[in-house]
Order: structure tokens, then sequence, then C-alpha cells
């Protein structure tokens, strides 16, 4: 036995046998959640945009200091500086203009936290200067590129250099995964200078 509405046209009938004449807000809801993306959902913990698709480049990175100070550094130029400490100390200068040294915009800091860490400075005055400082993860790496991704999962081992994925596998970074976020997790390494790199964890 079937059932028919009084006024209802045929197609209408056939939409409403099939399923397909509930509001749009039931379909919505009625259909399965889209598979999880391991590298997007990793990004989206660190950054800011969180909608960009995996492979396609990391939005800027959420700012979460740990320490922001004031500094005098009069013989500074330009109105920002970039720079990473590194675990010895020395400083890898990523924005600056001109060739002055950043010690004390790296000495303020170091009163409320040890290397290796990431500094954004700000210029306030002809001499001040407001210096925002995030702890960083540091290692040494043996690998290609710029830039690697590497995710745990269930499912299997996922790598990407430069954004292309690729078959091998990285033992210093399944090794700190594992140490930092278990059996499933994601890992994110920047290339800062020759092996060492900046990596991030978090587990999946």
């Amino acid at each position: 036995m079937r059932f028919f509405r009084r006024g209802e046209t045929l197609n209408e009938r056939l939409l409403r046998e099939a399923g397909l004449d509930r509001p749009d807000e039931e379909l919505e809801a009625a259909r399965p959640p889209a598979p999880v993306d391991p590298v997007l959902n990793f990004r989206r913990q660190y950054d800011t945009a969180a909608g960009a698709l995996a492979g396609a480049g990391l939005p800027p990175r959420a700012r979460r200091w740990d320490a922001i100070v004031t500094a005098e550094a009069p013989d500074v130029d330009g109105n920002e500086v970039a720079f990473v400490t590194l675990p010895d100390g020395s400083l890898l200068v990523e924005e600056e203009k001109g060739n002055a040294a950043l010690d004390p915009l790296a000495q303020a800091v170091e009163g409320e936290l040890t290397p290796p860490y990431r500094v954004h400075a700000v210029r306030q005055t002809e001499r001040l200067w407001a210096v925002s400082a995030l702890r960083i993860n540091v290692a040494r790496v043996e690998a290609d590129g710029d830039t690697i991704e590497l995710t745990q999962t269930s499912d299997g081992k996922a790598l990407r250099v430069d954004g292309t994925p690729v078959f091998g596998s990285i033992p210093e970074l399944e090794r700190l995964g594992e140490a930092t976020a278990g059996p499933a997790y994601a890992v994110h390494a920047e290339r800062l200078d020759g092996d060492l790199w900046e990596v991030r964890v978090a587990s999946l």
C-alpha cells in the first residue's frame, strides 16, 4: 500500500517517497560527517586561518606568546625584528633592517624564558621595543626540503615534504611524535638552518 497526499503532484510524491522532500536543514543534518583530514586538523590547533586545504600552504601561525617584555635597543634599525634563539644561545635572524646586534632583545626575553624561542619585536619609541617571545621545540633532523608534515593514525603513516606526498620515513620525527603525543600524532617541521628544524607535535 502506498501513501498519497491530497493535492500532491506526481513529482512531489516521487520526491517524498525517495526521502528528498525534507527541508534543507534536515537533509544537512542527515548527511554523514566529512572525513577528518589529520593534517588540516593539526593545522587548526596552531593556525588562525583554519579553512586552508591540506598541502595548500600553511596559514599564519596563531601567536600564543609565552612572554612579552620591553627592552632598550636604540642601535637596532627599522620598526620590526624577528629572530629565533637556538638551543646554544645563537640567534638566527629572520627579519631585520640593518645588521645591529640583537642581544639586548634576547637578554630581555631570557629574564622570562630559556632558549629555544621565537621572537617578534616592534619598536615603541626611539629606544624602546616591545618584545614577544614564544617557546619552540628544535630538533636535529637529516632530511630534504624546507617543510615536513608527518601524520600517524590507525590508517597508517603519511609523509609530505614541501607539500608533496613522499614514500619513506624520518625516524627522528617519528620518535618525537610517539614520545610527545602517543601512537596517533601529527608533526609539522620547518627548517631553521642546516639540520636544525622547528618542530610542532599534536595528538590526533
